[in-house]
């Protein structure tokens, strides 16, 4: 009964990372497919697009983050509790992680396409994605304070 906490924990940690993972996935893949066919029209658009492209990509880093962190606080000698604990801490950013990577990289997806028909929209349209990225930190800034 005393390894419960800690594999609880091990468990939350994982998830954390997993699921921040495959919203950073889904998020460049939507992106990704959409800068494919604006760059097939015009390759001169590549730097106008790369950092919309690239926008879904730091949810993935974010749960790296909380997995280091989350990881330094196992310990084998946790209580059931303790692993609770740390489960619930990590939610934040797992379940922010992978909502706003891929709402993130839907957005991220008309700003390309618009760049595409516009290029001098680059830089305005960037301000749409970001601020879906503000609720990422967010769940990043509330992972790390409760662990």
């Amino acid at each position: 009964m005393n390894d419960y906490g800690y594999i609880i924990g091990i468990i939350g940690v994982a998830i954390c990372v997993l699921l921040c993972g495959i919203g950073s996935a889904v998020g460049l893949f939507k992106t990704g497919s959409a800068a494919a066919g604006v760059l097939g029209e015009d390759p001169k658009k590549f730097g106008k697009v790369l950092v919309l492209v690239l926008l879904p990509a730091t949810q993935g880093i974010y749960g790296f983050i909380i997995g280091i962190i989350g990881s330094s606080s196992l310990v084998d000698t946790m209580t059931f509790a303790e692993g609770w604990a740390l489960f619930g801490a990590v939610m934040p950013m797992a379940i922010s992680g992978l909502v706003t990577g891929i709402l993130q990289g839907k957005s991220a997806v008309n700003c390309i396409y618009a760049v595409g028909k516009q290029d001098s929209l680059g830089g305005k349209l960037i301000i749409y994605p970001a601020m879906i990225e503000f609720y990422a930190i967010l769940g990043l800034i509330i992972s790390i304070m409760v662990i």
